[in-house]
């Protein structure tokens, strides 16, 4: 049995529709189970995944898929576009997959989705401070630069009809 690692399950969430997803062909991976047999268990209980769980990947998704990635085996040879599962469509694999190893799988897989979000939220409140911190300080250069303008018109030899450099002409 090999083991799951959040770094390993990190590299298998793709972003599609707006949405973090997993591939079936990557949740059978890590399941140990064929792919086949994965989309199998699957449909036998399709009425625990709505579309907010898990959903079929169109073609150009398929498509634009497969250029990020670049083609391999794995995803070359199907038959079937891929079911795409949602965190919440992870979860509930866990009522369909009773083994063992589908229980420790869950358990890194939901970890490793927390784990993203508690980054996400890192992250978004992080560009809030960075938005603050630049409309403060595009304030701050313009009270400085008002400043030295001002100074410099009260310098005696100040040449009143000069073309300033880099700036629009004062419109009077």
């Amino acid at each position: 049995m090999n083991p799951v690692t959040i770094p390993s399950v990190e590299k298998m969430i793709y972003v599609i529709r707006s949405q973090k997803v997993m591939l079936d062909s990557d949740l059978a991976k890590l399941y140990e189970v064929p792919t086949k047999a994965f989309n199998q268990a699957v449909r036998r209980n399709l009425d625990r995944f709505p579309e907010d769980f898990m959903f079929q990947l169109t073609d150009t998704e398929f498509d634009g898929l497969k250029l990020f990635l670049g083609t391999t085996e794995s995803y070359g040879g199907r038959r079937h576009l891929p079911n795409v599962f949602t965190e919440c469509g992870v979860a509930m694999l866990s009522s369909v997959l009773t083994s063992g190893r589908a229980a420790q799988v869950n358990i890194s897989i939901m970890r490793t989705f927390i784990k993203l979000r508690s980054f996400l939220a890192m992250e978004s409140s992080l560009a809030e401070r960075v938005g603050k911190l630049e409309k403060s300080t595009n304030h701050l250069f313009k009270v400085v630069f008002e400043r030295l303008d001002s100074l410099e018109e009260e310098l005696p030899n100040h040449p009143k009809d000069r073309k300033r450099i880099g700036l629009k002409p004062k419109v009077e």
